[in-house]
């Protein structure tokens, strides 16, 4: 089963790759609605680190997603408004691999998590 997190990354990469060369105002409208799917779906993650030593990454990647969420809340205006929409979504490109690099970190804190409770590699 596939996180809200990647199913939301995946549809804004749809519609990222989906405008042609003079994307439309229905064109900013979906990159818009995408976006919030993926700022809604950031906002819903929960990590929790019950190991003190794992304390420091879960903070880590808190502060990352805190800084990803202000930077889609940066691109949300430019998407409507931007006189060059090209750069924008490269902008919005280089966020979706940034939110992806960002998910696997949260996956690789809960798998440490679990690796610990089992038993791990000692």
């Amino acid at each position: 089963m596939q996180d809200p997190v990647h199913n939301a990354l995946h549809a804004l990469r749809q519609v990222l790759d989906a405008s042609g060369p003079h994307p439309t105002p229905a064109w900013r409208w979906e990159v818009r609605r995408a976006m919030a799917a993926v700022r809604d779906s950031l906002v819903a993650e929960s990590p929790h680190a019950r190991e003190v030593w794992l304390v420091a990454r879960e903070h880590s990647v808190l502060r990352e997603r805190r800084a990803l969420l202000a930077r889609l809340a940066a691109l949300g205006p430019a998407v409507l408004d931007s006189p060059d929409p090209d750069r924008v979504r490269h902008q919005l490109a280089r966020l979706v691999a940034d939110v992806a690099h960002h998910r696997q970190r949260m996956h690789d804190l809960a798998y440490d998590e679990v690796e610990l409770e089992i038993g791990g590699s000692e």
